[in-house]
């Protein structure tokens, strides 16, 4: 088993930051890789970005453009998205999530996920 607990989400203004963090335990790190989706209300859950199996790959929504980086920190079992530039559109509860093989931007190869850090982005 493993769990996971985001923290960092907030109310934030168009055109500012934030970090998230997941806070992994239970298994170790290098058994799964991290990701993260965001839902916003009445839309499906949406990929956001992913840590790769092979060091240094990682992965992005088309949507991101280059406002977001995902990271990891390895001795803390953490992981994090730091997004810039935020707009009112990123406005969503944002998951982080665990997998053990698959495909990064499949919700369903996720076996694990943390319960969410809402994440407001005001005009």
């Amino acid at each position: 088993q493993v769990q996971l607990v985001e923290s960092g989400g907030g109310l934030v203004q168009a055109g500012g930051s934030l970090r998230l963090s997941c806070a992994a335990s239970g298994r170790p790190f290098s058994d799964y890789r991290m990701s993260w989706f965001r839902q916003a209300p009445g839309k499906e859950r949406e990929f956001v970005a992913a840590l790769g199996w092979t060091a240094g790959n990682t992965y992005y929504g088309d949507f991101v453009k280059g406002r977001f980086t995902i990271s990891r920190d390895n001795p803390l079992n953490t992981a994090y998205l730091q997004m810039n530039s935020l707009k009112p559109e990123d406005t969503a509860v944002y998951y982080c999530a665990a997998r053990e093989r698959g495909t990064y931007y499949n919700p369903s190869e996720y076996s694990y996920w943390g319960q969410g850090t809402q994440v407001t982005v005001s005009t």
